[in-house]
């Protein structure tokens, strides 16, 4: 294999740590791909097609490129077009639809193993997210075809009687925006009331439709049992309701399968790799993680914000040996 073929860093994940990375890679002169099994920013892309992020554009930006847009807190199109465009922009090496199957320490370097293709970097960067990876939900009759773990639209669910099970930001969305397209919609939280995380003027809204009646919220109860006309419950409001479609909207935890692999410690309690924050590099010489895999399930922890962050620590790491 000639020297030419190695890369200084393989980056797995075009999210916006990733891409974060990847143009600090560029502006350091290091060699570099990004591989990831779908688009730029695929699961930004896959969020719910009417949802307004939290942040504000300044927060969102990587590279030094402004980011303008026409309200106050940007939409999912709005971002998603931002992050594409800096990618064009700094002209990043991006293979899309490439999907990682493995990956191996190869004596002073990394081997990446994509379908029949192979690539080789003296340092990995694993910057893949978490939202391919839903919480467990391990009750019978999980495996539905109605028991869905993403939400994209509320047309086709008009008329229908739907469940949405969990208390925070992504299932108080949902169930409102369900509601307001003509679904009859059940909010069930196993806690006693909503997330103290819930955004503050959503919480309103919420709190007022349950307050009429016009979207049910049973607190302290669980699903116990999952039928194809019937949701079987347990706990304060135990029994059974009519249910055509359930979204369990109760979070998504990083995948470590690939960091086990090659060495890389993995906590038991909150699954997170080891990894100095000085340098996102873990336990294992030349391998890094940037953005929300490195805080495991607490991934409230790390949000675009911050991980955008992680690609000059990353790079000024690698830069040093």
């Amino acid at each position: 294999m000639s020297q030419e073929s190695v890369y200084d860093v393989i980056i797995v994940g075009a999210g916006p740590s990733g891409l974060a990375c990847a143009i600090e890679a560029k502006k350091q002169h290091c060699s570099c791909v990004v591989l990831d099994k779908g688009s730029v920013v695929d699961a930004i892309r896959r969020f719910p097609v009417n949802l307004t992020f939290f942040s504000t554009p300044e927060l969102l930006e990587i590279g030094g490129v402004p980011f303008i847009t026409p309200t106050f807190r940007p939409t999912r199109t709005d971002i998603v077009r931002y992050y594409h465009r800096v990618a064009k922009e700094f002209d990043l090496n991006i293979r899309t639809d490439t999907t990682v199957l493995a990956v191996a320490k190869r004596d002073s370097f990394f081997e990446v193993v994509s379908g029949n293709e192979s690539y080789f970097a003296k340092n990995i960067v694993f910057a893949t997210g978490y939202f391919d990876n839903p919480n467990p939900f391990d009750v019978p009759g999980s495996s539905l075809s109605k028991v869905l773990r993403y939400y994209s639209e509320p047309y086709i669910y008009s008329g229908k009687r739907i469940a949405v099970v969990g208390g925070k930001n992504s299932a108080v969305e949902i169930a409102l925006e369900l509601f307001r397209n003509g679904s009859n919609v059940t909010l069930i939280h196993r806690g006693p009331r909503l997330s103290d995380g819930v955004k503050y003027w959503v919480l309103p809204d919420i709190e007022n439709r349950l307050k009429a009646g016009e979207i049910t919220a049973l607190f302290e109860t669980r699903v116990r049992e999952i039928k194809p006309t019937e949701l079987i419950l347990e706990g304060k409001h135990a029994g059974s309701i009519p249910n055509d479609v359930v979204f369990v909207m109760i979070g998504y935890r990083p995948d470590n399968t690939m960091l086990e692999k090659l060495g890389v410690a993995i906590d038991s309690e909150s699954l997170a790799p080891s990894h100095d924050a000085a340098s996102m590099q873990t336990n294992v010489p030349g391998v890094y993680v940037a953005g929300s895999i490195a805080a495991g399930k607490f991934n409230n922890k790390i949000f675009i914000e911050n991980g955008r962050l992680h690609g000059a620590l990353i790079i000024k790491s690698i830069c040093k040996k």
